[in-house]
C-alpha cells in the first residue's frame, strides 16, 4: 500500500480507528435553528464515512444550556441526544468512528443575543453603558459541570470519543490565555491560575464517561498576534496538565477569531500546505502525547510524510474531504490522481458559513457538498447530446457530470487549453493550486472521454454542424475596457495579459482598481521589484475577496510597500503620468506603466441563444457568462445544469 503509515489502525484506550485519518469539526449551518441534528447533516457525515474517513468529529456542539447559541447544535440537554444518536449510527454504518465536540462559545455565541456570555473580563458593549460582566466562580462552577453532563449524553448517544474545545478564543482558551485573562482572583495571574477552570471541565468530562472513552483536546499550538498571548511553552505545560486532568489526544490548531490570527482557523490559499505541523510535532514529542496534526493537509503524501517522520500520531483532512468525500477510499486504492484536491480558496467553507445569504457551507471543487443525496448521480434514460461553450470550470463541470450520467457532452474552447480563467488565477502568487485544479479538471474530462475542440469558437455554423439536442453557454467574461483619455497608449495593458505573461511592465506601475485582481496583479508585479500604486475608487480595497483571503493579501502588500489609494477615480493617462480625482481635487501620479484591473464583463452570446430559439434547442447560460462573479457561482451553477438535463 503506498500511503500504509496513513492506513494502519491505530486503538485509543477503547476506540478502534481503521486509519489515522480525522474528519475535524467544522461549522456547517446544517443544523436546526433550536439546535437539532438533521438529516442534512447526517448525509454530510456519513459521505465522508463511506468515503473511508477514519474518525468524523462532528461540529461545535454547546454544552451549557443558558449559552448556548440559536443555529448551533447542542448536547446541552437530554432532548438532543436521539437526533445525535441516529447521526452516529449513520457514521458507524459507514464504517468510521464517531466523536462530539463539547464547546462552550465564550464571545463567539453572542450571534445569538439572548445566549449568555461566558467570558474571563468584563466586556464594555460598543455604544451602549451596558457591560457585559465576566462570569463569576460560581457560573465557572456550573459550566464545568455541565461539560461533564454532555459528555454523559454523549456518551449515552453512542459517540466512541469526544474532543474538548480548548482553543479558538472559546471559553476555556479565553480563560487559559493572558492575553485575555486579566483576573485577579483563583482564576488569573498564574498559568496554573488560569488553567483552573479549563482543567475542571476535562475532569468532569473524564468523570461522566467510561474508562474506555478516549478524550481529546483541540488546542491552540500559541497565540498569534495577541499581546500577552500564550507561549507554545506554556501550551505545553498546560497539556501535561490536561493528560493528568484525563486528555488522551491533542488535536493542535491555531488561530483565535479576535485578531487576524483568525486566518489560521481554516486556512487560504495563501498559507502554505502543513503550515503548523512543526508545532504539532514539537508538542508531540515535549507532552509524550498522542497529537493530531492540523493546517491545509489536503493531499495523502504530504500527510504520509507527517506520520512517516512521527511528526505526528494522526492527521486532519477536513476541507481535502468537503472537495471529496472519497479522498480516504481513493488514496488507500491508489487513486489518488482522482481525488478532487482542495484549493483553499474558502469561498464556500468560510465565507459561505460567515454570509447569512448562504444558507449552509458548501464547496467550489464539490458542488454536492450539503446535497449528498439529492445530487448523487442518476443515470439519464434519454441520452442528449449537448454542446458546451466554453472550457473553463464551470463548463468542465457540467461535461464531466453530463458524462457520468451518461449524455454525450462536446465541450469546444476558443483557447488552445481548457480551464478558463482558473488556469490565470493561479498565476498569482500563492495560486499554483488552482492552476493545478484547472489542469486537472481537463484531464478529467478528457479521461472520461468528453469530446474535446480546442482552438474553436462555438458559431451558429458550428450549432448547424453538430445539431445538439441542448446548448450549455459558459463563455465566461472578459475584462471591462475603461473609456477614458490615454487608454490606448502602448503603456497601458489589462489585468488578464499581465498575469498570463504576456506583457512589458516597466518601472513605475499604477494598478486601476483595488479589486481581488488588482490586488493580485499588484502582487505578482511586487515581487519583480517594481515600485506600485494601486487606485480604486470606493472607499475600501478588496471587497471582493473573502475576509481570510484579504487578511493574507493586504499583509503582503504591506510588506511589499505597495501604495494603496482609495476615493481614487482615475480620469485620464499620458505618457508618464495617471491623473486622478480624490474628493474633489485633481492628483498626477508618476507611472511608466498602467493596468486596468476593474472587472469584467460577460462576453456575448446573444446570437448564440438566438440561433438556439431559431433551431428549437434548449439554451442554459451558466457562470461568468450571466455575469462575473465568483468561480464558486460557476460551477454550482454547471453541476445544477447537469444534473435536470
Amino acid at each position: 500500500m503506498k500511503f500504509k503509515h496513513l492506513f494502519t489502525p491505530v486503538q485509543i484506550r477503547g476506540m478502534h480507528l481503521r486509519n489515522r485519518v480525522v474528519f475535524p469539526a467544522m461549522g456547517t449551518k446544517m443544523g436546526t435553528e433550536d439546535r437539532y441534528v438533521t438529516q442534512q447533516l447526517i448525509d454530510y457525515h456519513a459521505a465522508r464515512a463511506q468515503g473511508g474517513n477514519g474518525l468524523n468529529m462532528v461540529e461545535v456542539c454547546s454544552v451549557h444550556q443558558a449559552s448556548s447559541p440559536k443555529n448551533f447544535l447542542a448536547i446541552s440537554e437530554d432532548k438532543y441526544i436521539p437526533k445525535l444518536r441516529e447521526l452516529v449510527d449513520a457514521i458507524h454504518a459507514g464504517g468510521a468512528r464517531a466523536g462530539l465536540q463539547l464547546w462552550q462559545g465564550g464571545l463567539a455565541v453572542g450571534s445569538d443575543q439572548q445566549a449568555l456570555l461566558v467570558i474571563p473580563d468584563p466586556m464594555p458593549v460598543p455604544e451602549t453603558e451596558y457591560i457585559v460582566p465576566a462570569a463569576t466562580p460560581e457560573l465557572l462552577q456550573e459550566v464545568a459541570a455541565s461539560f461533564g453532563k454532555a459528555a454523559r449524553r454523549a456518551a449515552e448517544a453512542g459517540f466512541d470519543c469526544v474532543e474538548y474545545h480548548c482553543g479558538h478564543n472559546y471559553s476555556p482558551h479565553s480563560f487559559l490565555s493572558a492575553a485575555f485573562n486579566h483576573r485577579t482572583d483563583e482564576y488569573g495571574g498564574s498559568l496554573s491560575n488560569r488553567a483552573r477552570y479549563p482543567l475542571a471541565c476535562i475532569r468532569a468530562i473524564r468523570e461522566n464517561i467510561p474508562e474506555s472513552m478516549p478524550v481529546f483536546m483541540r488546542i491552540d499550538a500559541h497565540d498569534d498576534y495577541l499581546d500577552n498571548g500564550l507561549t507554545i511553552e506554556e501550551v505545553i505545560e498546560f497539556c501535561k496538565m490536561a493528560r493528568e486532568a484525563g486528555v488522551d489526544v491533542l488535536d493542535v490548531s491555531r488561530g483565535n477569531f479576535s485578531s487576524a490570527a483568525i486566518k489560521y482557523e481554516v486556512p487560504p490559499v495563501d498559507l502554505p500546505q502543513g503550515f503548523n505541523v512543526d508545532n504539532a510535532a514539537r508538542i508531540r514529542k515535549e507532552t509524550g502525547m498522542l497529537t493530531i496534526a492540523v493546517g491545509r493537509i489536503n493531499n495523502p503524501e504530504l500527510a504520509e510524510e507527517i506520520l512517516t517522520s512521527e511528526k505526528a500520531d494522526m492527521v486532519v483532512i477536513g476541507r481535502g474531504q468537503l472537495a471529496d468525500p472519497e479522498f480516504c477510499n481513493k488514496a488507500r486504492e491508489g487513486r489518488e490522481e482522482e481525488i478532487v484536491r482542495c484549493v483553499g480558496c474558502n469561498q464556500g467553507c468560510y465565507d459561505g458559513f460567515v454570509d447569512p445569504s448562504m444558507p449552509f457551507i458548501t464547496c467550489l471543487r464539490n458542488p454536492a457538498l450539503g446535497r449528498e443525496q439529492e445530487y448523487k448521480p442518476v443515470a439519464t434514460t434519454k441520452p442528449k447530446k449537448v454542446l458546451i461553450a466554453g472550457g473553463g470550470m464551470a463548463g468542465l463541470e457540467a461535461a464531466i457530470t453530463l458524462k457520468e450520467r451518461g449524455h454525450f457532452p462536446v465541450v469546444v474552447e476558443a483557447a488552445d487549453r481548457l480551464g478558463g480563467q482558473f488556469l490565470l488565477a493561479g498565476t498569482a502568487p500563492h495560486k499554483e493550486e488552482m492552476t493545478a485544479a484547472a489542469e486537472w479538471m481537463g484531464e478529467k474530462a478528457c479521461r472520461a472521454g468528453v469530446e474535446i475542440r480546442l482552438n474553436t469558437s462555438v458559431t451558429p455554423e458550428l450549432i448547424d454542424d453538430l445539431q445538439p439536442d441542448e446548448v450549455i453557454i459558459a463563455i465566461g467574461a472578459s475584462p471591462i475596457r475603461m473609456n477614458i483619455p490615454g487608454i490606448e497608449l502602448p503603456h497601458v495593458t489589462d489585468s488578464h495579459t499581465v498575469l498570463a505573461g504576456k506583457a512589458d511592465i516597466r518601472g513605475r506601475v499604477v494598478v486601476i482598481g483595488g479589486g481581488l485582481v488588482g490586488l493580485e496583479v499588484a502582487e505578482y508585479l511586487s515581487e519583480r521589484e517594481h515600485v506600485i500604486t494601486v487606485l480604486e475608487m470606493q472607499d475600501e480595497v478588496a471587497k471582493d475577496l473573502g475576509a481570510l483571503r484579504k487578511i493574507s493579501v493586504m499583509e503582503r502588500l504591506a510588506a511589499d510597500g505597495v501604495n494603496l489609494r482609495i476615493n481614487a477615480k482615475c480620469t485620464a493617462i499620458s505618457t508618464h503620468s495617471v491623473t486622478i480625482e480624490v474628493k474633489g481635487t485633481t492628483e498626477e501620479i508618476s507611472a511608466d506603466s498602467v493596468v486596468v484591473a476593474v472587472g469584467a464583463k460577460s462576453r456575448s452570446w446573444e446570437q448564440l441563444k438566438e440561433k438556439c430559439i431559431e433551431a428549437g434547442i434548449p439554451c442554459h447560460i451558466i457562470g461568468d457568462a450571466v455575469r462575473a462573479r465568483r468561480a464558486l457561482n460557476a460551477t454550482a451553477e454547471a453541476a445544477e445544469i447537469a444534473r435536470i438535463i
